[in-house]
């Protein structure tokens, strides 16, 4: 588990200086991709819905894009907590998947 969150940490460190050092030159419809925001859906979407490292992903998300961004800090973290929040409690309730469900 800590390694894993280790080389998340490092992903994710490198995806928000991607993001705000270089994609800010391409944008797409006048804004910036955001790698970040991405990311945190994709993982929570495929993740199990009773486990929480999406979770922890989005929250190390939103603080590296807190850091480089000139909103407060916390904006970023409470909107990507909140959405990846949002779509565990859809999948835990709504959305049965044969993949995570036990034999």
């Amino acid at each position: 588990m800590l390694k894993k969150l280790l080389i998340s940490i490092i992903i994710l460190y490198f995806l928000v200086l991607i993001q705000s050092s270089f994609l800010v030159y391409f944008l797409f419809w006048g804004r910036v991709l955001n790698l970040i925001l991405i990311l945190i859906i994709f993982w929570n979407l495929l993740e199990n819905p009773k486990k929480y490292f999406g979770l922890y992903l989005a929250f190390i998300g939103g603080f590296f894009l807190d850091i480089f961004s000139n909103h407060f800090i916390g904006f970023n973290i409470l909107i990507l907590l909140g959405l990846a929040f949002f779509i565990k409690l859809i999948f835990r309730r709504y959305v049965e998947i044969p993949l995570f469900k036990k034999s």
